[in-house]
């Protein structure tokens, strides 16, 4: 009778994750110092660290010299199976947040300043008692579409004109972008349009880099030819770019949807661009390599049904439209 006996029996002791972590930073890092200050340890403890790898694994794992750590041959080859494990546990953590998440009823909302401040609460507003609680944090596009794609959250909304790789998108409404003076400002009694050179050559005071709002003015006026110059001020929130503009002869670029109460009041005169396309496409992201939760998809659906009633205009050119269509995502999965 054939034995059923495993010839590669697995081992008695698994490797800590830890132990692999160290091993890669060492060679992303390319010595021990390099690698300690990565994981935030002391070297001392990265060094011991790696020995009781190499004792563990019975492998020589790095070449220490004088002018550096480097990994062996042997080294290399365990460290390309420990990025593929480390990758997995990552996985794991994410599938163990979404199942806590789901079994809690909670879902964790990022969206970018514009959509948290003027269309969340409406969202959040027109949904039946009972559903799922909401966590949202606020940040600029860019940090929300990484906060999905790493599992801190099951949804994003976007307001920038690109889409991360490993996201799927939805559009959930269109926007535009208005440049705005204060009332002071010589542009407020001009009678003709500010040109693409006018606007880029401006005083501009602009949110930080990341933000949909300014990509998409970027875009716009690097498309039009002439793109944005010098160094313009640069601030963290919409109301500290509104201020700004109050305040002096700066000249800001903002959603429409942030501005409509100042325009109304007057204390802000908006400003007729000619030759820039500044409409903008509102979209819900959610990672491809996780299936949304029930109360994800509950929350998306209504937001769909919202988003698509409360803007009928189309993007403004067919450059927008194609790119629009190019990671658009029909439902949620």
């Amino acid at each position: 009778m054939a034995s059923t006996v495993d010839p590669f029996p697995p081992p008695s002791r698994r490797i800590p994750l830890g132990a692999l972590e160290l091993l890669t930073a060492v060679h992303e890092e390319g010595s021990l110092s390099g690698a300690a200050r990565a994981l935030g340890l002391a070297q001392p403890s990265v060094s011991a660290g790696l020995r009781r790898l190499e004792r563990q694994t019975g492998l020589a794992l790095v070449a220490r010299s004088s002018s550096g750590t480097a990994l062996t041959v042997a080294g290399r080859a365990v460290v390309g199976r420990a990025r593929d494990v480390l990758a997995a546990s990552d996985a794991l953590e994410r599938e163990v947040l979404a199942v806590r998440t789901a079994q809690q009823g909670r879902v964790a909302v990022a969206a970018s300043l514009s959509v948290a401040e003027y269309l969340v609460p409406r969202w959040l507003g027109a949904r039946p008692a009972g559903s799922a609680l909401v966590d949202l944090v606020v940040a600029n596009s860019r940090d929300v579409m990484a906060a999905v794609l790493h599992g801190r959250a099951d949804l994003g909304f976007v307001e920038g004109p690109d889409v991360a790789p490993g996201l799927h998108a939805r559009t959930v409404g269109h926007d535009e972008l208005v440049a705005v003076v204060a009332p002071t400002h010589p542009w407020a009694r001009r009678r003709r349009p500010v040109t693409p050179v006018e606007l880029a050559g401006a005083q501009l005071a602009l949110r930080e880099a990341g933000s949909g709002t300014r990509a998409v003015l970027e875009q716009a006026l690097a498309a039009a030819g002439h793109p944005l110059g010098g160094s313009p001020a640069q601030l963290g929130s919409t109301s500290a770019v509104k201020n700004v503009v109050l305040a002096g002869q700066a000249v800001a670029v903002l959603s429409a949807l942030t501005v409509a109460d100042e325009l109304d009041r007057g204390t802000l005169h908006r400003v007729p661009v000619e030759g820039v396309d500044l409409s903008r496409t509102l979209r819900m992201v959610w990672a491809q390599d996780r299936r949304p939760t029930p109360a994800a998809r509950e929350l998306a659906a209504l937001v769909v049904s919202l988003g698509d009633g409360t803007d009928q205009r189309t993007p403004a050119s067919s450059a927008q439209a194609t790119a629009s269509a190019r990671v658009e995502t029909p439902i949620l999965r």
